[in-house]
């Protein structure tokens, strides 16, 4: 075992942006305990504070930089701060600047070097050109998050130039992990009674391409459903140019890949499309949105809706909206759009003042939210595989879960206000429908789902 510095061994984690971060944050964490460390949630115990950074856009830069100087304010005198992740990659010397006094930096993909960071006894940096990071071998990964689900990262960077992203300079070009690698960590998560594996990358559905491999996340799929067991599959994030035929109906094979996709389409508008440098039309995305709704019957589309990009007229906003209602999705992420000075889109001309974007976000989040609650509606009186994942955290009296159209953190859930027969969480049980309340649906627990039962694909009774 590798020496404990003398200051002490308690380390506190903030792990900001997406569940690719997250999985960074993971690998940090295990790294840290194999050699002895302790974790604790307490940020004046902590002897390193460690925060993992978003820098895809200003709202997310600004929320690191407050989350630094949350952790300077709040810490012990002797403690360090450690800043890693994307923020560093592209904003280190501002950062610097801001605060002089953070100990150690790491880059986006230098996240093994978390232990010599922490060993340092001084200042000191491990940037390198390595944009992204993707754990090999035998890394150690903590998981973070409660132990019915984990995320797995099969691949990182970019391989779209979307007018408005800097996300391909900030995590560089795609680089995706070996199937071995990837069906090896599977596994290993399986074994840690896992039920929910959430594949995560910048877009699912260019999985092995800079390696020329045609349908290479639907064979990894392929091999994923050769294990044994009763858990969910789900996929964040496909673009609607990379949903194939194959996919899909691999998708209706078996029951144990959730009937959910999310789908980031940013606009319906042609010119607005072509402005962004997306790769489908509207035609497309209708034609897939009609596709899954015939091939996945019931399935939950998720997808994300921008507004207020360079140029958007009134009746190009307003398409958007008619859109919304006459094919309803089930859940949308609105996004203002964010200038950011290394984007292509900076330099375009039209940008809107941020009145008119943020009215435009509010009537589009009203009419979302009135399909919502007409989308949410059809499930009353239906008995869903809902896995319980605890107590709400509202009342004692009422429990909380997931049906396989609602991804951990960024859905609904479904409130659960008759639990007797739940006699362990972290597993299946039917669960009747019985209201809706906004975004959440409302049920009581019929009993345990046998393994061979499936309720998965909304086939709902």
């Amino acid at each position: 075992m590798k020496r404990l510095h003398s200051l002490g061994n308690k380390i506190h984690f903030v792990s900001l942006g997406c569940a690719r971060n997250l999985v960074d944050t993971e690998v940090m964490l295990g790294i840290l305990l194999k050699s002895g460390y302790e974790v604790t949630d307490e940020i004046e115990r902590a002897d390193y504070l460690v925060v993992n950074t978003c820098g895809f856009l200003a709202s997310a830069r600004k929320e690191s930089c407050d989350t630094i100087d949350a952790l300077f304010q709040g810490k012990k005198k002797r403690a360090k701060v450690i800043v890693a992740g994307c923020m560093v990659q592209k904003h280190k010397e501002e950062l610097k600047q801001q605060f002089p006094g953070i100990h150690y930096f790491l880059g986006s993909g230098d996240m093994e070097k978390i232990l010599e960071a922490v060993q340092s006894d001084a200042q000191g940096e491990a940037v390198t050109s390595a944009r992204s990071y993707l754990e090999w071998g035998e890394i150690p990964r903590q998981l973070s998050t409660p132990k019915n689900y984990a995320y797995l990262k099969i691949a990182e960077g970019c391989a779209k130039q979307c007018a408005f992203c800097i996300i391909p300079k900030i995590k560089g070009p795609l680089r995706s992990k070996p199937q071995e690698q990837v069906l090896k960590e599977f596994d290993a998560l399986l074994s840690q009674g896992v039920h929910e594996v959430i594949l995560i990358a910048q877009d699912l559905g260019d999985y092995g391409k800079e390696r020329k491999e045609k349908f290479a996340l639907e064979g990894l799929v392929r091999e994923m459903l050769k294990r044994k067991g009763d858990f969910w599959l789900r996929f964040l994030y496909l673009y609607p140019d990379e949903i194939t035929d194959e996919l899909l109906s691999l998708m209706a094979s078996d029951s144990r890949i959730c009937a959910y996709l999310d789908m980031p389409i940013q606009h319906i508008n042609a010119v607005m499309l072509k402005a962004m440098r997306r790769k489908t039309s509207r035609e497309q995305i209708i034609f897939t949105i009609e596709s899954l709704r015939k091939k996945l019957p019931g399935a939950v589309i998720r997808t994300s809706l921008m507004v207020g990009f360079p140029g958007e007229t009134e009746e190009q906003f307003e398409e958007m909206v008619q859109f919304i209602q006459d094919h309803p999705l089930d859940n949308i992420g609105i996004f203002k759009y964010s200038r950011e000075e290394e984007s292509p889109s900076a330099k375009m001309q039209g940008h809107l003042s941020e009145e008119i974007k943020q009215i435009r976000f509010e009537k589009l989040a009203a009419t979302q939210m009135k399909v919502v609650r007409k989308q949410n509606k059809s499930y009353l009186g239906k008995k869903l595989k809902v896995i319980v994942e605890g107590y709400h955290p509202d009342s004692p009296y009422l429990m909380r879960g997931r049906f396989y159209g609602q991804c951990p953190e960024i859905d609904g859930q479904v409130i659960i206000n008759d639990g007797r027969k739940v006699d362990a969480f972290g597993k299946f049980y039917e669960v009747e429908i019985t209201d809706v309340a906004d975004y959440d649906l409302i049920g009581s627990v019929v009993g345990p789902v046998a393994s061979k039962k499936s309720l998965n694909k909304l086939a709902i009774k």
